[in-house]
């Protein structure tokens, strides 16, 4: 972890805010600066003056500025940290973070703020399998919030189970580990392009894939929160954009590569993850076609594949290609890495589990002229530090 890594603990309300002292203490062995925001619930548990005492700064706590505080508290804290650790988490600040509901000062400066956030659950056994903990849960995990836990053991009913928060050791190993990256890519400028493209047959209908766009997004969510400055072309989808990146929404592969060509003018690097449609209709009818006993034929053509060209004139920035990929999945995309002038490309088949279209999950290989490294299963976000880790070293 940087020298003073400034971090925001966010304590809420359950018995196990009092572990939330040993997560301070230990996040201060690792030359953090904390500063800690208690929800009313928390107060209930633990008084704001142990953290006080021990973190150096005065707790905060209330929404509305108190004398001698800035006009807008929850601002102030959200640009200050460099990294949210909200330990315990409790399902009520849980379902609040993912439904962007903020009426207190924790969840008004978790939601103004472009940090890194992590979440440390603790609750029920009940509370935490319900469908509506998992759901926000798993919202949490889809906008890049890195959840820590929970575990099982002994909770304050006194049963044994699944809910119990993690071990404070664990907690300050994952939050150092995670805030190890923050920043790396300071200085930088990264082109990201994800989701599908659609072309027109008609006013009414359209070719498409199904692509959802998740690991574009992932990977331009966490080159973000690593201090790159990005630009994300996303075609068509339902997924809510990373905070802080330069959205440029598309739909067809040509405005795709209009807007892609254009912003790697002034990048670093390019992260080709939009499944660009291969083909399109000849033509395309200005009027709904009509439906007959006939049926309908579709006279397609190719599409231009851009990235050949991109990849030509790449000038020393990094370019990086993804392949999908069902049979002699090595064999083409090390086709591909050449013939595209790729320093990077990232192999996905979509014959393993887990990975693939609209999972949150993927199974890739990077292939980069060497020898190929395949990767276990593992989260999109995962992933995407892992390719980003790949990139930042060829800088290094």
């Amino acid at each position: 972890m940087p020298s003073k890594m400034r971090v925001l603990l966010g304590v809420s309300g359950g018995i196990a805010a009092h572990k939330a002292v040993e997560v301070l203490r230990g996040l201060q062995r690792e030359g953090a600066e904390v500063r800690v925001a208690m929800t009313s619930a928390a107060r209930k548990f633990i008084q704001p003056l142990t953290f006080e005492a021990l973190s150096g700064h005065r707790v905060y706590t209330e929404l509305f500025p108190e004398a001698g505080d800035p006009e807008v508290v929850h601002v102030e804290l959200g640009e200050w940290a460099d990294l949210i650790l909200v330990a315990p988490a409790t399902a009520n600040v849980i379902g609040k973070m993912a439904n962007g509901l903020a009426d207190d000062l924790l969840t008004c400066a978790v939601l103004s703020s472009e940090a890194q956030v992590m979440v440390a659950p603790a609750m029920e056994t009940a509370m935490y399998r319900h469908p509506a903990s998992q759901r926000n849960l798993q919202r949490l995990a889809d906008m890049g919030y890195r959840l820590i836990g929970p575990e099982e053991g002994a909770l304050a009913s006194g049963r044994n189970g699944m809910g119990r928060l993690a071990d404070p050791k664990r907690i300050v190993a994952e939050a150092v580990s995670g805030a190890a990256t923050s920043g790396d890519l300071a200085g930088r400028k990264f082109v990201v392009t994800g989701g599908r493209t659609e072309e027109d047959i008609d006013p009414v209908r359209f070719i498409t894939n199904r692509s959802t766009g998740k690991m574009g997004y992932a990977v331009a969510r966490r080159a973000r929160q690593r201090g790159a400055e990005v630009v994300l072309v996303s075609g068509p989808g339902n997924l809510d954009p990373p905070a802080g990146v330069d959205l440029i929404r598309v739909r067809t592969v040509s405005e795709l590569r209009a807007a892609t060509e254009s912003a790697f003018e002034g990048a670093d690097a390019l992260v080709m993850t939009a499944a660009v449609l291969d083909f399109r209709p000849r033509v395309v009818s200005n009027a709904k076609i009509k439906k007959n006993a006939n049926g309908l034929t579709l006279d397609l053509v190719a599409n231009e594949d851009f990235l050949v060209g991109l990849g030509a004139r790449k000038d020393g920035r990094i370019v990086v290609g993804f392949a999908m990929e069902t049979e002699n999945g090595l064999s083409n995309a090390r086709k591909k890495l050449e013939e595209k002038f790729l320093d990077l490309i990232v192999l996905n088949d979509l014959n393993v589990p887990g990975a693939g279209f609209g999972v949150d999950t993927n199974v890739v290989t990077l292939i980069d002229g060497g020898e190929a490294e395949p990767l276990p299963k593992m989260s999109k976000h995962e992933v995407a530090d892992r390719i980003l880790d790949w990139v930042k070293e060829r800088w290094t």
